[in-house]
């Protein structure tokens, strides 16, 4: 408004001249004092007129002072502000800083016509779209903000850069103090501690706990011993990501107690990191601990944001000789079934003799219990064809369906029953999966990350021999009305998958498979009627040989790729593995072939290298002696090399590993 008003005031005077001269003018000039009055007030007027132009000259000139000295104090201001302040241009070079930048970000370089991301390391993406990013610069860490603004047709980003390093500094020290559960389990402790010596058993004790309280004493963290094989331990997060950077190293020296100069102990160890609360910490590390156990003991799991971390699983998984779990788990599944109005069977795609084998034994007991049963399976995509077909002969068709007419006709109070596989992208319908309300797995795979977490029963044992073995326990506790046995067929089904798992009875065989193997032959198994069950044509037998012939040796490892099409190439593979492990030198075979556009592996070994853990490498899994996985949209030549790949990096594990 003051601006405006010189300007307005001498529109005033102007006018009233414009009045007063035409006035003066007209009116008669003898009037003298008139015309007096009329003369003085135009030379007021003019006297004022000169004196709006000067005053407006001189308020232009203090204005622009003012504003000169305004921009030069802004200058000042931002020269000599305590914390770092730049500015870029359009192409993010440096056009203008300030002292305190130069000398903290700078180090007292000139970075004038640098490029930002050149000279500091930020997320210029993140910065432009939240309008702040972290930027570790010198030994600090600064939050940087920005603000942009335009000058003459010209974009500019000004930066603000704010030292948080006390904040991150404290920060950094409460996440290393934050305090961790880990849970330690000794495997198998009371079936071991059964036959031994009570002095066995007190030296046992006490060289077990002495080796845990060594292995706390220098991570500062609180162990308390819960049960005879339990242990829980609070450790804080430094000293955990030591543990983890030794890969556990207490699970080695665990092999090297053992009890009565023959039983080996092995630790279990599931750790709960990550959490917000120690309750939340408990809870995840009885997940990595089931994890664990699932796979056979013997190794340490780490929960991630991606998925889990194994850290040991050298060892074999060692049988349980007591079967009080199997009892209460076939109690329990007894009940279901009669509660059910129907039940489902399925095991995995490309199901064998083991899946299909077992799916058959229940199907058996099902019956025997008055309760309708269906098998879902996809005969094309099967490599137990001579077994449906034999079960087929014995009593007729209709148990064996298709998968989608399973899904069709499964009801809410239907019972699923999936053996063989607990993996949900291994089923052999995830359709009837997703649409069945009530779910049992039967599995003896190691535990894999994508397990069925909604099963109402989930009996797994990884040291079982087969899914055919743990089926045939169930079957023993089944409580049948007077003392029916099951049908002949049906244990001969159950049979070959036993015979199939253990290559006849030679690998994974324990106390409890001939037990289960003598059930089956008390119930009227013909093992000649079995082994007819493995017999192949001849075209098999030679494209066996072919894929044995094309093998390579890399290290102690048979490797052939199989670069031929046929339709039995699912059972001849895996035959051509087992047959590569008779050759002097090898402790595992890999078979690589092709169906479609997906490259396949089959593995083998006799023990001495862990095939599920080069398996697992490649997104595949299984046991230690047999694994398998599958690679899409990968041609048989690149997945040999991935393969190749995965057995060094598997070396170079064992090698660092001792």
């Amino acid at each position: 408004m003051k601006k405006k008003f010189p300007a307005v005031l001498m529109m005033l005077h102007v006018l009233v001249l414009g009045v007063l001269i035409p006035t003066y003018l007209l009116i008669d000039r003898k009037n003298a004092v008139l015309n007096a009055l009329i003369l003085s007030v135009v030379a007021l007027i003019l006297i004022c007129v000169i004196y709006t132009i000067i005053y407006s000259k001189n308020s232009m000139r203090r204005i622009s002072k003012m504003n000169q000295h305004l921009e030069s104090s802004a200058a000042e201001f931002m020269n000599s502000l305590p914390a770092p302040v730049a500015v870029i241009d359009e192409s993010r070079q440096f056009v203008w800083y300030n002292q305190i930048f130069a000398e903290k970000i700078g180090l007292g370089q000139d970075v004038y016509g640098l490029e930002l991301e050149g000279f500091v390391k930020i997320d210029m993406n993140m910065l432009l779209k939240d309008g702040s990013a972290i930027c570790p610069m010198n030994g600090s860490i600064y939050n940087v903000t920005a603000e942009k603004f335009d000058k003459n047709d010209m974009s500019f980003l000004v930066l603000y850069f704010h030292d948080d390093t006390s904040y991150y500094t404290v920060k950094k020290r409460m996440d290393e103090s934050r305090p961790n559960v880990v849970i330690i389990n000794i495997d198998n402790y009371d079936d071991i501690m059964q036959n031994a010596k009570e002095s066995e058993k007190a030296q046992a004790s006490v060289e077990t706990e002495k080796l845990i309280e060594q292995f706390m004493n220098g991570h500062n963290g609180i162990i308390k011993k819960i049960s005879s094989n339990t242990f829980y331990a609070v450790i804080e997060t430094k000293h955990l990501d030591q543990l983890i950077m030794e890969k556990f190293s207490i699970l080695d020296s665990a092999r090297s107690i053992t009890i009565a100069s023959k039983y080996q102990l092995t630790f279990s160890i599931g750790v709960g990191q990550g959490a917000s609360t120690l309750a939340e910490s408990e809870e995840i590390a009885r997940q990595c601990l089931d994890m664990a156990l699932g796979r056979g003991g013997d190794q340490a799991v780490v929960k991630t944001d991606s998925g889990y971390r194994f850290f040991g699983g050298v060892s074999k998984g060692v049988e349980k000789k007591s079967k009080a779990k199997t009892r209460i788990i076939s109690n329990a599944l007894q009940d279901i079934i009669a509660s059910s109005g129907r039940v489902f069977l399925m095991g995995h795609r490309f199901g064998d003799l083991d899946s299909v084998g077992a799916s058959c034994g229940l199907a058996g007991a099902v019956k025997m219990l008055g309760i309708d049963v269906r098998i879902a399976v996809d005969r094309s995509k099967n490599l137990a064809v001579n077994l449906i077909e034999h079960v087929e002969k014995k009593m007729g068709t209709g148990v064996f369906i298709p998968p989608s007419e399973a899904v069709s006709m499964i009801n809410p109070d239907d019972l699923l029953i999936i053996v063989d596989t607990h993996n949900k992208n291994l089923i052999e319908s995830r359709e009837l999966y997703e649409k069945a309300k009530s779910v049992v797995v039967i599995d003896h795979h190691r535990k894999t990350v994508n397990f069925i977490d909604d099963a109402v029963i989930f009996h797994h044992e990884p040291y079982a021999s087969s899914a055919c073995e743990m089926v045939t326990e169930i079957i023993e506790y089944f409580r049948f009305d007077n003392n029916a046995k099951l049908d002949p067929w049906f244990a001969e089904a159950l049979l070959s998958g036993i015979m199939l798992d253990t290559k006849n009875f030679v690998m994974r065989t324990g106390v409890r498979t001939f037990e289960a193997a003598a059930f089956l032959r008390k119930n009227g198994a013909d093992t000649v009627a079995v082994k007819q069950l493995f017999s192949n044509s001849f075209e098999s037998y030679k494209h066996k040989t072919k894929i044995v012939s094309s093998a390579k040796i890399h290290g102690n490892c048979a490797v052939a790729a199989a670069d031929f099409k046929s339709d039995d190439i699912r059972t001849a593979a895996p035959q051509a593995a087992d047959e590569l492990l008779g050759i002097t030198g090898v402790d595992a075979s890999f078979v690589v072939f092709a169906t479609g556009n997906t490259a396949n592996i089959s593995a083998r070994s006799l023990g001495a290298v862990n095939v599920q853990l080069i398996m697992e490498k490649l997104g595949g899994g299984g046991h230690q002696t047999m694994a398998a996985t599958q690679l899409e949209n990968t041609t048989v030549q690149e997945a040999v090399k991935q393969l190749i790949s995965a057995i060094d990096e598997r070396e170079t594990e064992m090698l660092e590993n001792g």
